[in-house]
């Protein structure tokens, strides 16, 4: 069965309820990061600014679970778009002259920076292979290629937490991940992981809504032989 992809109509209601979310989540950001509200002062390897992460996240499972509405809204959302999108992750890039310039240490700059160039560059030709073959987002190169953004986040947060200062002998001068703990760095953990986040979980839940709708309609194709026979 070929793959129909239709890109959704956003309502009015829909731009201005998103655009309120973003600038909320946003707003926060900044102030968490100015303020230095998550500031990883005592070097723990569970730095508290991963709180930003996480709790955006579990919100919107928690919302995707209850609400029937907001369900159905997030199954609406272009497969093709929200594969497009994670072409932006080359931004993670900056992290290199950060580095390089001692910001940040190279234990969390370079499996964050390379992490997110490779899901960016790999975004391209994922999306080319969609345009040719819609059905490609049920292949395992297209679940793998999320699998990959999910765990370059995990691996992200990890190496950062690692270079937190808890085991100094890893980081070298000193220098250890708490620019990303206050702003502009902040940014990254507490508003632009937790929405590509997101928009990762929304490709994948769409795809398993998509298998689902083909296996209800193959099986409502399939004529029980006893039946046909029936109404012969």
């Amino acid at each position: 069965m070929t793959t129909i992809i239709q890109t959704p109509i956003w309502k009015t209601s829909h731009k201005i309820a998103l655009a309120a979310v973003l600038a909320i989540q946003f707003a926060i950001a900044y102030f968490i990061g100015v303020d230095g509200l998550l500031v990883n002062s005592t070097a723990s390897m569970i730095p508290p600014i991963a709180l930003t992460v996480f709790i955006p996240v579990a919100l919107f499972l928690a919302t995707y679970a209850l609400s029937t509405r907001f369900r159905s809204f997030v199954l609406e959302q272009d497969i093709r778009t929200l594969t497009m999108i994670q072409l932006w992750r080359v931004i993670g890039f900056v992290f290199l002259p950060l580095y390089a310039f001692g910001i940040l240490p190279a234990l969390f700059a370079w499996p964050a920076g390379v992490g997110d160039v490779t899901m960016g560059l790999a975004a391209v030709f994922v999306v080319a292979a969609i345009n040719r073959n819609p059905d490609f987002i049920f292949s395992k190169n297209y679940l793998w290629f999320h699998l990959f953004g999910l765990a370059d986040f995990v691996g992200a947060l990890g190496t950062s937490a690692l270079a937190s200062g808890a085991f100094p002998g890893l980081v070298s001068n000193g220098l250890t991940s708490a620019a990303m703990d206050i702003w502009p760095l902040n940014i990254f953990p507490s508003f632009i992981v937790p929405a590509f986040i997101i928009l990762q979980l929304t490709a994948l839940l769409k795809v398993r809504h998509m298998r689902q709708q083909q296996s209800m309609s193959s099986n409502s194709a399939q004529v029980d032989p006893d039946d046909a026979r029936a109404v012969s």
